[in-house]
């Protein structure tokens, strides 16, 4: 080796002794003379939907991306990508900064070939600027005009027990999140969506939970002949049976035949994926399913208002009943009695009425139910205007009444509600809501179908002055999760210890 290489060489610019290199200077003189970050820019701008949290990677595309995740610093590398190209980048990070500083700082490390095959390395910062943006999507949304797809529910009756169930349903398995808007009207709902995908799930999932026919139809918008694209706006039409719980139905002669030989007039009791009815005479059950039902149509007999209240005078339960040639099952969850009634507008008489009921269980001497009144109505019906009026009892049971302003006191539980564009409501609608809760509070199966959370505010009574009403036990009920901020650790809250 030469003893001229091992000597510390002079830079040509400050004369400071250096190691030899090829430029002949040191790093301080050559950063002076060369900046190899010259055409790089030092700031820029980035934009972000505050409404579902997501960057615009132009030209058009919107990604989900996680503060200094790998994911924002490629984003932020490919608005420089073409300045890059003229120097090697080595290293690349994130600076901290104030999550709520609308700034991203990124240093970076680059090397470049500078004079007579010097590498020199340098180390900088961007900065970016984070403005707001509304991206497409959420802009359709707050727009609430824009749709490509339309679910419009409807059943034909006074009563909105089934659209009060449903709802409960679409809550508790998350239907809900993809419409774009939701909206009540008359007899129904329509729900907007912003794909034709997430229409047709919701048509699917009403179909496997209430007994419902659909059809669809789409309405060209517009078309692009040269990349032969097209734009439909869809609709589908669910129409849900007219039956609703505590209806009194009246069966074709050939429906009943075919469902055990059951009586004609029978009560429907419940409305899940299916009807269920049950024979007052002699506690036989059926199931009818939504294409049973679309085959042999029938009608509820009576409205709801025309409930009338009775008094139960004397009251006999049957322990057996001989079954008919080719009967179907019988209900396990009720007792057969044969009860005189009275109604309770006519106590000043002695016009007294026999009747076949299901409520044995439930019901003693002195009881208030509520039922309809056949000897003294009028009936329009097809299939009832054919019985043999010796077939037709003069009072249905329906259910036992209870005192409605103590019901309310006491329900420590609430639902949750869909958020939607309401018609102006009446007491009417209040009316059936309640009807609905006591519903829940009285039919175990569909309260398994739906989330009931403990209301805090109402405190859990004892049941010393119970008058019998059931009630929903606390081991059923959700506790509603409600995060304050010195839950999470904000400002001002105490170390947990």
């Amino acid at each position: 080796y030469s003893p001229l290489s091992l000597c510390p060489s002079l830079c040509c610019q400050c004369g400071v002794p250096i190691p030899p290199n090829p430029a002949n200077m040191c790093v301080g003189c050559l950063r002076a003379q060369v900046d190899i970050t010259e055409g790089i820019p030092k700031q820029g701008t980035v934009h972000f939907c505050k409404q579902c949290e997501r960057y615009l990677q132009p030209p058009g595309t919107w990604i989900q991306c996680a503060l200094e995740s790998r994911e924002l610093l490629a984003l932020c590398l490919k608005k420089i990508k073409a300045s890059l190209s003229k120097v090697r980048l080595i290293d690349a990070g994130f600076i901290w900064t104030e999550p709520h500083s609308k700034r991203l700082k990124l240093k970076l490390t680059v090397q470049k070939e500078v004079i007579n095959g010097a590498v020199l390395q340098q180390v900088f910062v961007v900065e970016y600027v984070v403005q707001s943006q509304m991206c497409e999507d959420c802009h359709r949304i707050e727009a609430k005009d824009f749709w490509k797809a339309v679910v419009q529910v409807r059943q034909k009756t006074v009563h909105k027990k089934t659209f009060y169930y449903l709802e409960q349903l679409i809550l508790k398995h998350r239907l809900h999140q993809n419409t774009l808007r939701i909206k009540e009207i008359h007899d129904g709902l329509d729900f907007y969506y912003s794909s034709k995908q997430h229409a047709q799930k919701m048509v699917d999932f009403l179909q496997c939970t209430v007994p419902s026919r659909s059809k669809s139809s789409q309405r060209l918008i517009s078309h692009d002949i040269h990349s032969n694209v097209y734009n439909y706006k869809s609709t589908f039409s669910v129409e849900i049976v007219p039956i609703c719980k505590d209806n009194v139905v009246c069966l074709s002669p050939k429906l009943a035949q075919s469902l055990g030989n059951m009586s004609q007039i029978c009560v429907c009791i419940r409305v899940t994926s299916t009807i269920h009815l049950i024979d007052p005479r002699t506690l036989q059950i059926a199931e009818i399913d939504g294409n049973t039902y679309w085959r042999h149509p029938f009608n509820s007999l009576f409205h709801p208002k025309q409930l009338e209240e009775f008094i139960i005078m004397d009251i006999n339960r049957v322990h057996e009943k001989k079954k008919g040639a080719g009967a179907g099952a019988r209900s396990n969850k009720h007792t057969l009695a044969e009860a005189w009634v009275r109604k309770t507008s006519e106590l000043d008489t002695d016009h007294q009425y026999f009747c076949c009921t299901h409520l044995g269980h439930i019901l003693n001497p002195g009881d208030l139910v509520l039922g309809f009144d056949l000897a003294n109505c009028n009936l329009n019906d097809e299939f009832a205007n054919k019985m043999n009026p010796q077939h037709i009892p003069d009072v249905v049971l329906i259910k036992k009444s209870y005192d409605r302003s103590k019901r309310q006191r006491r329900r420590n539980w609430k639902l949750k509600e869909l958020e939607r564009d309401r018609e102006a409501t009446d007491t009417d609608d209040e009316r059936q809501y309640q009807d609905f809760l006591e519903d829940l509070e009285e039919d175990e199966t569909i309260r398994k179908n739906v989330n009931i959370y403990r209301n805090a505010d109402i405190p859990v009574e004892s049941d010393t002055d119970d008058d019998g009403a059931p009630r929903i036990s606390l081991a059923e009920m959700l506790e509603d999760l409600h995060i304050s901020q010195d839950a999470t650790g904000g400002e001002g809250a105490e170390m947990l210890t």
